[in-house]
């Protein structure tokens, strides 16, 4: 019996677990690139040797070109998201303070409407 109770809480536990990871919400960045972005820059794009990204500056500068290019008429703060995920996710440069902040983008916005 208490074998049987052993196995049924370890697959319950492993079910948890699973129920937790499928359950992590994407952030902005990464919903905004998966939209908009994905279909054109596979993960290959951000491990190639002639990558333009060298540093947070230039990855937020080449994620601004590209939804210019593409009109989608981003935000900085969407901008500083995408650019955020894609750091995280693939290229791990230093970020300035402002950078960790989910608020950066709200602060500027505050700053251009005084």
């Amino acid at each position: 019996m208490s074998r049987t109770l052993f196995l049924l809480l370890v697959c319950l536990g492993i079910d948890c677990a699973a129920l937790a990871q499928s359950n992590i919400t994407p952030s902005r960045g990464e919903l905004l690139y998966a939209t908009h972005c994905r279909d054109c820059h596979s993960t290959q794009i951000h491990w190639r040797a002639k990558k333009l990204a060298t540093n947070w500056p230039r990855l937020k500068a080449e994620v601004d070109r590209w939804q210019k290019s593409a009109r989608l008429g981003w935000r900085d703060d969407e901008v500083t998201d995408v650019a955020r995920y894609l750091n995280t996710r693939y290229y791990h440069f230093a970020l300035p303070v402002a950078a960790h902040s989910p608020k950066e983008g709200a602060t500027q916005l505050s700053r251009q409407q005084d």
